[in-house]
């Protein structure tokens, strides 16, 4: 299958996951309180992951704009009023899938698994601290509610998706699909590694 073709399944497969984790309400876990924690934001993660910042940004764009019309079509509280605003729930999104890929990449060399369990917990918290940070600035909740709400939910949702992400990431490295990819990154990085230690000046023997 074509490199372009197979990023725009994954995209739509993974964009209708999180989609349908919403509309089923699958994708909330309860909680203390009457607490929900969410893992909508899980499919974005993996899509940076397996398929790269731009698969991320588009799988973002799409729970984004299905938590902005669910906002606005059949709303389930006082809050989600905010959430018509784009700022709140489209913009931390976009955000997810590239700050999850750039960790990933940054670290895999040493460890796939651990790579793919820190970009999990910084992609959450990305979702987490831009979500909640938006809302404090439009006065949707108090200041000291968010820091609350950021630990209460951010840490517990981080770690279910640290532990989704890996055990994803894990059954697709089995694949032959993940096989190539994990052997492209390989490759790539050997090669990257190579550039950087050659010299880029003259060599004594020229001089």
């Amino acid at each position: 299958m074509d490199d372009r073709v197979r990023r725009a399944v994954v995209a739509g497969t993974l964009g209708a996951l999180s989609i349908f984790l919403g509309l089923t309400r699958l994708g909330f876990i309860p909680w203390f309180a009457g607490a929900s924690l969410t893992i909508m934001h899980v499919p974005v993660i993996i899509g940076a992951v397996i398929e790269g910042p731009v698969v991320g940004l588009i799988v973002g764009a799409l729970f984004g704009g299905f938590s902005l019309l669910q906002a606005a079509i059949a709303p389930t509280g006082p809050i989600d009023v905010f959430f018509t605003n784009p700022m709140v729930s489209i913009l931390p999104r976009l955000l997810i899938g590239p700050v999850a890929w750039f960790v990933f990449r940054a670290i895999r060399r040493s460890n796939i698994s651990v790579a793919a369990v820190i970009a999990a917990i910084l992609g959450t918290a990305t979702n987490t601290v831009f979500v909640l940070g938006m809302l404090g600035v439009l006065g949707a909740i108090p200041w000291a509610v968010v820091g609350t709400v950021a630990v209460a939910n951010g840490l517990p949702e981080a770690g279910l998706s640290a532990v989704i992400t890996l055990a994803v990431v894990g059954a697709w490295r089995l694949t032959a699909a993940g096989k190539r990819a994990v052997a492209g990154w390989a490759s790539r990085d050997e090669s990257l590694s190579r550039d950087r230690e050659e010299p880029s000046g003259p060599s004594a023997g020229d001089a």
